[in-house]
């Protein structure tokens, strides 16, 4: 019988060794680190020489096309926790994954070895957190929620590639919630004239914040950035105001809450006109302001502060308009005027302009859009009764109705 061929040096190894369950298999196999150094890998548990062999191949030809990586004992926990304290975002950005990481990831892949995660592995937790994610146990994450997590997982998995800790990332094999079932919730917009009516009836009532809703829905400004617009902002010779800033809410374990004042969501600063009714009722405001404190008339205070001059609180400020709108669909009638988010003020600056005949790319700078092509994709509904309309000015001109 002829016997097999000894492996030569570099072609590594396979032994058989003994174990309660029955014979078991280790490869041995040599690598270079990324010192420069020599070193010896050693896997244990293929239950079949076959099974062991196939391994060594596949080391051997990672080791050749300089893929290879090292062994190594680093969890998942162990990684995330690493890739997020010099993770470069925005400190609110940095803290919701930090959140995510502690409530959806560490508690059921944390514990596991990076090299032991699959994009199988991944999609059965993303699957699991779509079943029963809530942190409350109140049923699971929206696919829109879980998505988030997978963009997260995929940024700290590539991270790990990197770093020479796994050699390709398991998230590009998972299988997340699609695009289409994580899109953003249905907008909802208000008619010019449920506008008026709901901004008449809370300046009737008293409402405080009226200027606020006005100025939201005037300029398609995103809350944070309102909250975060000081009077120095406001040029009232110009009738325009200066977006340069957003305040956010950031959550860290253990410390509770604090509102940071950054840059807008696009990075970048942009000016807004401003129409005469709006310009007038901030001035007003500016006025009231300085009768109840001098400093809250400053150029550095901020247009809706609170009465201590502190940036309002932004989720307090949505949980307001909650309470202004349902008192108004109470005095106004429900039918009269329809159930909206906050953020749908936004909506309604730039539908109601859209459909009015403003150039999508006014819109879009109005927005802080990085271009007119994400402005047209948010607000495509808008665009069907605009074709119609432009559909019938030209059959006119062709008709000789229009000059």
């Amino acid at each position: 019988m002829t016997k097999p061929r000894r492996r030569q040096a570099g072609e590594g190894g396979i032994s058989e060794y003994a174990t309660k369950a029955g014979p078991r298999y280790l490869i041995k196999y040599g690598y270079t680190g990324q010192d420069g150094s020599r070193a010896v890998a050693l896997k244990r548990g293929y239950l079949t020489r076959k099974a062991a062999g196939e391994a060594l191949r596949e080391q051997l030809a990672n080791v050749d096309r300089g893929t290879h990586v090292a062994p190594n004992k680093v969890t998942v926990g162990e990684h995330f926790a690493t890739w997020l304290d010099g993770l470069r975002k925005e400190p609110s950005t940095v803290a919701s994954y930090r959140k995510n990481v502690r409530l959806h990831v560490e508690p059921h892949i944390g514990a596991l070895r990076l090299e032991q995660l699959t994009g199988t592995r991944l999609t059965k937790l993303y699957h699991q957190l779509e079943a029963t994610g809530r942190s409350d146990g109140q049923g699971g994450l929206s696919a829109r929620t879980v998505r988030y997590i997978h963009t997260i997982i995929h940024a700290g998995l590539g991270a790990a590639v990197r770093d020479g800790l796994l050699a390709v990332n398991p998230a590009d094999k998972a299988d997340p919630p699609s695009a289409k079932s994580a899109a953003s919730p249905e907008m909802h917009i208000w008619s010019a004239d449920e506008l008026r009516a709901f901004l008449d009836q809370r300046t009737q009532a008293g409402d405080e914040l009226v200027i606020a809703w006005s100025l939201l829905v005037s300029t398609g400004m995103r809350r944070g950035e309102a909250l975060a617009l000081r009077w120095a902002d406001v040029d009232f010779e110009g009738s325009r105001i200066s977006v340069r800033r957003s305040a956010t809410v950031v959550q860290r374990k253990g410390q509770g809450e604090e509102i940071i004042v950054g840059p807008p969501k696009s990075g970048k600063a942009r000016t807004v006109n401003v129409d005469p009714q709006t310009l007038a009722a901030l001035k007003a405001h500016k006025a009231a302001q300085g009768t109840l404190a001098l400093a809250l008339a400053r150029d550095d205070a901020y247009v809706l502060a609170n009465l201590d001059g502190t940036v309002r609180h932004p989720e307090r400020f949505s949980r307001k308009f909650v309470a202004a709108l349902i008192a108004a669909r109470k005095a106004l009638g429900e039918d009269h005027l329809s159930t909206i988010r906050l953020h749908d003020l936004r909506h309604t600056h730039a539908s109601l302009l859209l459909a009015a005949g403003v150039p999508v790319k006014v819109v879009s700078e109005r927005l802080g859009h990085a271009n007119a092509m994400i402005t047209l994709g948010v607000y495509a509904h808008v665009m069907p009764g605009m074709q119609a309309e432009a559909a019938a000015k030209f059959g006119a001109l062709l008709s000789g109705g229009a000059s």
